[in-house]
């Protein structure tokens, strides 16, 4: 077993045989495409620091992504009160080691295993590995975020805190339409949804779609990247992803790409980019220049249903936050990630903040379900928490 500081030195097909990389998120493609473009470097913070296992054969057995981040931007479950609170007493937080999917709040696997590879075994020693590291001081912390259960079942230990977060998810439990969802919710949801999509529709919006079947134009792509731009510009922030990246998924892994555009007497005026594996559809980016009617929620989350609809799709994963989800059919989640904190003087304030944290988002959470647009005589798809 071995780290290496980039999975270039992983053919794709290599990598793309261990179990859980059927996940857009986990395959060579995406992962390694944001080391070639210059996303997860150490110029931005975000040092490749991959656990890796082989047998006697040389063959590619287990792996666990990992980085060395030397601040907490791009996580979606943050700890700058933590760090803050190890400058306080003279200690340094930075670096940390961080096993997640760079940019991207999702569950799903974090250990990858060869099919004749055994889980609990290769979870130990990687486990183990990784927290050598923070022992012998070249870390403060190792972060384990949003892992499925099978990763859970593998890497648990009684040291991790615990820290609970919440998302809202759509289930699609074979509706033939979008008429067929909507029968599923209050009257008055009905109501509201579909005068959203019919003021979007006045406006002479149009949508149209590109995947790998038919591919992406270039200048489509060009201008989904100049409205991904405008988001985080608007908010006085860095994108995190560059153009280049978007080609390289684009020209890479295309079959689990679909870009959205929004048209607008001839023009592109909004974008939102999904990706999707075999049962779930994930909506991570968007953006726009110009202020539409509803055209946010019509371009990421309705679009985005009758994505999910037509391909036969059980989940869409619309991203991190949002409370307006709510009332539009996403249902709330509960979602675990795991921390080692190895300095015994700052667990303990951690571990308390933990508790606490849990306590308010189990809250919310009950609070959140109790607020779904079901009609009292329909079971919600997928209802309750994925923990």
């Amino acid at each position: 077993m071995a780290f290496i500081d980039s999975l270039g030195s992983i053919e794709p097909e290599e990598w793309n045989r261990l179990q859980g990389t059927d996940s857009p998120f986990l395959r060579h493609e995406f992962l390694y495409g944001l080391e070639a473009t210059g996303c997860t470097a150490t110029a931005t913070g975000w040092t490749p620091h991959h656990w890796i296992e082989r047998n006697d054969q040389g063959q590619l057995m287990a792996a666990l992504p990992c980085y060395r981040k030397h601040h907490s931007f791009g996580e979606y479950v943050f700890d700058w009160a933590w760090a803050e609170a190890w400058a306080h007493y003279g200690r340094e937080y930075y670096p940390k080691l961080l096993s997640a999917v760079p940019f991207t709040p999702c569950e799903g696997p974090r250990l990858l295993l060869h099919p004749e590879a055994d889980g609990t075994s290769a979870g130990f020693r990687g486990t183990e590995a990784i927290l050598a590291e923070t022992e012998a001081g070249s870390a403060s912390s190792w972060h384990l975020l949003f892992p499925d259960a099978e990763s859970r079942r593998c890497l648990d230990r009684d040291q991790w805190l615990r820290r609970l977060s919440c998302e809202f998810h759509w289930y699609n439990p074979g509706f033939a339409d979008f008429e067929a969802f909507l029968a599923t919710l209050k009257s008055r949801k009905r109501k509201q949804i579909r005068r959203e999509r019919r003021l979007v529709a006045d406006q002479g919006i149009e949508f149209r779609h590109y995947s790998g079947h038919n591919g992406i134009p270039e200048n489509a792509l060009e201008a989904f990247h100049v409205f991904y731009q405008a988001t985080y510009l608007k908010r006085g922030q860095r994108p995190y992803l560059n153009r280049d990246f978007f080609q390289y998924l684009a020209d890479r892994m295309p079959e689990q790409l679909t870009l959205v555009m929004a048209v607008h007497q001839g023009h592109y005026v909004a974008a939102a980019l999904f990706l999707h594996d075999e049962q779930r559809l994930y909506g991570r980016y968007w953006g726009c220049l110009e202020e539409y009617d509803q055209l946010h929620f019509e371009t990421c989350f309705y679009q985005g249903i009758d994505l999910c609809i037509e391909r036969g799709l059980s989940r869409f994963d619309a991203g991190a936050q949002g409370e307006h989800k709510l009332k539009r059919g996403f249902q709330p989640e509960l979602f675990e990630s795991f921390h080692w904190v190895g300095d015994e003087q700052l667990r303990p304030a951690v571990a308390d903040f933990c508790r606490r944290e849990a306590q308010a988002i189990r809250a919310y959470t009950e609070k959140a379900a109790h607020e779904l647009p079901f009609v009292s005589s329909s079971t919600p798809p997928g209802a309750g928490s994925s923990n």
